[in-house]
């Protein structure tokens, strides 16, 4: 009867092997503790390598993306010139009020981009770490 209870799983450890110090049981707990962090590294180094798959799929599709909306625009603009041309407008006053609608378009985008130059990266994190007080909001329109 005795043999039957010190199979495993019964609850008695095999005969002549003692209980496990804590010593032993603090060693087995540090070598598990290393493999859990060696598994979460692994996995955080695999999921940094998809993301960084993702990123260059991402950007390189982009790219085609604005090359293609570019041909579009040049196509319209080339359209729209040969229309004004048809209805009697001269060429170069076609081309130049095409080119001046463009020069517009720019400036507006770089009036709006100037905003966004206006602050530095990671510029609130810098003041909280210097102790110095945020600034006061130009308007308050924006959060």
């Amino acid at each position: 009867m005795e043999q039957a209870r010190a199979a495993p799983g019964g609850g008695y450890p095999p005969a002549g092997r003692r209980p496990a110090g804590l010593g032993e049981l603090l060693g087995h707990l540090f070598s598990e503790a290393k493999s859990l962090v060696a598994d979460f590294a692994h996995l955080a180094i695999l999921d940094a390598r998809r993301a960084t798959l993702n990123l260059g799929w991402l950007l390189g599709s982009v790219l085609i993306v604005a090359v293609l909306l570019v041909t579009a625009w040049m196509g319209g603009l080339a359209a729209l010139i040969v229309w004004m041309f048809g209805k009697g407008v001269s060429w170069p006053l076609a081309l130049g009020s095409l080119a001046f609608l463009n020069v517009v378009g720019a400036a507006a985008l770089a009036w709006w981009m100037r905003r966004l130059v206006a602050e530095l990266p990671f510029e609130a994190l810098l003041r909280q770490l210097r102790g110095e007080p945020a600034p006061e909001r130009r308007n308050q329109e924006r959060p």
